[in-house]
C-alpha cells in the first residue's frame, strides 16, 4: 500500500516546476534572439568584410595600373630622349666659316638683309688699337706688325661675320676705305651662294695694311657707283679727309687741316667733315647700319653716326669688347 504523504504540497511542487520550465523557456527564446543577432551581425560582418576585400582588390588593381602607367611613361621618356639626342638642329648655314662666333655671339638687333649689300670697312691708321698712344706706335711699325694689330685683327672678323650671315639669294660688295677706296674681290656685284666669291674677298681682305686718313667719301663715293639696297659700315670714328673744295666752304674756315695747313684734326671740324660728307655722297633710299668700335678721342662720332643711321632706318652698335 502506497501512502502520500503531504497531499497539500504537491501543487507547490508542480507550480515550482513549471515556473523553472517557464524560466528556462524564456533563456532558451533569449539565447535565440541572441544566436539571431549575432547571426545577422556575422553576416553583416561577412558583407562589409566582402566589400571591404573589394576595394582593395579595385584600389590594388588600379595602383597595380598606375605602376605599369608610370613604367610606360619612363620608358617613353628615355625613348623620347634618345630620339632628341639622335635628331639634327638645322641651323642657318653660314656662307663661310667663323669658328670663333657662337649663335650666342650673335648681336641683338643687326640682322644681315637686303638684296644688294654692301659692306665698307675703314682701314685706316686708327683701325689698329683703340688708344692713340699704340695708334702712333703701330704707323712706325712693319706692314707684318699693322696687320697683326688686336684693332684689325676684331675689324677683320666683324667683316667675316657680316659676310657669313648674307642671305644666299642676295648680292655683295666690300669696298675697303683710307685715303683711297678699294674693292675687295675685283669682281663687282658677288653672289652670296658663290662658291668662289667669298674666299676672294677675304683673300683680299687678308691682304689689306690699315694705314693712312680716313677718308668716308671716298669709300661712299665708290659705293655708290654699285646703288647698293643695304650699307653696312666698319669703322671707328669720324672721318679725317674729304673730297670737297673747303676753301670755299665758310664752316670749314677754322679748320686749318682741311685747307693743308695742319696735319691735325680738331673733334670740331671731323664733325664738320662728317656732316659735309653726308650731305654731298650718302645716298638715299639706302638703309645705313654702323658697327663703331672705340677709338680714344672721338666722342661725338656715336652721335653724329646714329642721327645718319636713324635717317636711314638702320641703326648703329658699339659693341661689347669681346665680340665678336
Amino acid at each position: 500500500m502506497l501512502v502520500k504523504h503531504n497531499v497539500d504540497d504537491s501543487s507547490i511542487e508542480l507550480d515550482n516546476l513549471k515556473n523553472d520550465i517557464r524560466q528556462l523557456e524564456q533563456q532558451k527564446e533569449s539565447s535565440l534572439q541572441t544566436l539571431k543577432s549575432i547571426e545577422v551581425q556575422l553576416s553583416e560582418n561577412t558583407v562589409q568584410d566582402a566589400k571591404a576585400k573589394r576595394k582593395l582588390a579595385e584600389k590594388r588593381s588600379i595602383l597595380a595600373k598606375a605602376t605599369s602607367d608610370v613604367e610606360n611613361a619612363a620608358k617613353e621618356i628615355e625613348a623620347l630622349k634618345s630620339n632628341i639626342k639622335e635628331i639634327k638642329v638645322v641651323k642657318k648655314a653660314d656662307l663661310i666659316e667663323t669658328p670663333q662666333v657662337n649663335e650666342e655671339n650673335y648681336l641683338l638687333g643687326l640682322k644681315v638683309e637686303g638684296p644688294k649689300i654692301a659692306i665698307l670697312v675703314d682701314s685706316s691708321a686708327s683701325m689698329t688699337n683703340e688708344k692713340l698712344i699704340d695708334i702712333i706706335k703701330t704707323k712706325s711699325s712693319s706692314n707684318l706688325e699693322k696687320q697683326q694689330a688686336k684693332k684689325w685683327l676684331r675689324t677683320k672678323k666683324v667683316t667675316k661675320w657680316l659676310l657669313a650671315r648674307l642671305p644666299q639669294n642676295s648680292d655683295i660688295i666690300v669696298v675697303a676705305f683710307n685715303e683711297n677706296a678699294k674693292l675687295l674681290g675685283n669682281q663687282g656685284w658677288i653672289k652670296a651662294s658663290a662658291p668662289t666669291g667669298l674666299p676672294s674677298i677675304l683673300s683680299d681682305l687678308n691682304a689689306l695694311i690699315p694705314e693712312g686718313a680716313t677718308n668716308l667719301q671716298r669709300g661712299l663715293q665708290l659705293v655708290n657707283k654699285y646703288a647698293p639696297s643695304n650699307l653696312y659700315i666698319i669703322t671707328d670714328g669720324l672721318p679725317t679727309k674729304g673730297e670737297s673744295s673747303y676753301k670755299s666752304l665758310n664752316p670749314f674756315a677754322s679748320c686749318s687741316s682741311l685747307l693743308g695747313r695742319s696735319s691735325t684734326i680738331s673733334g670740331e671740324c671731323r664733325v664738320k667733315l662728317f656732316q659735309q660728307t653726308i650731305a654731298e655722297s650718302a645716298k638715299s633710299g639706302v638703309q645705313v647700319d654702323v658697327v663703331l668700335l672705340p677709338l680714344e678721342g672721338d666722342p661725338d662720332a656715336i652721335n653724329q653716326y646714329w642721327r645718319w643711321t636713324a635717317t636711314t632706318g638702320g641703326l648703329i652698335i658699339s659693341p661689347a669688347s669681346n665680340w665678336p
